[in-house]
C-alpha cells in the first residue's frame, strides 16, 4: 500500500494546548474533525507518547489554534518535536488567553472543549468532546497538511498518525 495516499485526504494543522497543574503545553496535531453541530462536538487525535495526551487525560479540557497559511511554521516545530516534559513550548511562541487557555496568537481561529469520551487506538488516543467556546481570529485561509508539506516543506514527526520514514 502507498501511505502517502492519506496525504490527500483532508487534514488541518493544529496547536492543542492544555494544562499541567500550573504550567501549560501543548502539541501539534492534525487529526480533529466535528462530529456534531448540536452539540458542537468534536473528535481530537493525540500520540500515547505525547505528554499532551497525559495532560488531557488528567485535566480533561484543552484549546485548540487553527492554523492559517500565514502561522509561523516555526510554532508547528516547536510543538511537534519538542516535548512538554522538558521544555516550556511557549516561552519563545507569541499567545493570547481564551477561557484561561493559551492560543498561538498567529492562529486564525480557536475552540476550547471539555473530554466527554475516549477511544484507544494501537498508538493514539481519540478524545471526544463537547466544544464551550470558539471563535474566528483573522480572515487567513487555515493551514492544511498538504500546505505544510508541498509548500512549506514541514516534515511529520514520529508521533504523527500519518508519520512515513522517508
Amino acid at each position: 500500500m502507498n501511505n502517502n495516499v492519506f496525504r490527500n485526504l483532508s487534514y488541518g494543522v493544529y496547536i492543542v494546548s492544555c494544562f499541567d497543574g500550573d504550567k501549560f503545553t501543548g502539541c501539534t496535531v492534525n487529526s480533529i474533525m466535528q462530529i456534531t453541530s448540536e452539540p458542537a462536538t468534536i473528535a481530537l487525535s493525540v500520540n500515547h507518547s505525547n505528554y499532551t495526551n497525559e495532560c488531557l487525560e488528567k485535566t480533561k479540557k484543552f484549546a485548540i489554534s487553527i492554523l492559517s497559511e500565514k502561522s509561523n511554521p516555526m510554532s508547528i516545530g516547536t510543538f511537534g518535536f519538542r516535548s512538554g516534559r522538558d521544555f516550556f513550548k511557549f516561552s519563545n511562541i507569541p499567545f493570547l488567553m481564551k477561557d484561561n487557555f493559551p492560543i498561538i496568537k498567529d492562529a486564525c481561529g480557536y475552540l476550547v472543549g471539555e473530554i466527554i469520551n475516549k477511544v484507544e487506538t494501537s498508538t493514539h488516543t481519540v478524545f471526544i468532546a463537547k466544544i464551550t467556546d470558539g471563535d474566528i481570529l483573522n480572515n487567513e485561509t487555515p493551514m492544511t497538511y498538504s500546505y505544510y508539506h508541498n509548500v512549506v516543506k514541514g516534515k511529520s514527526p514520529k508521533t504523527a498518525p500519518t508519520y512515513i520514514q522517508e
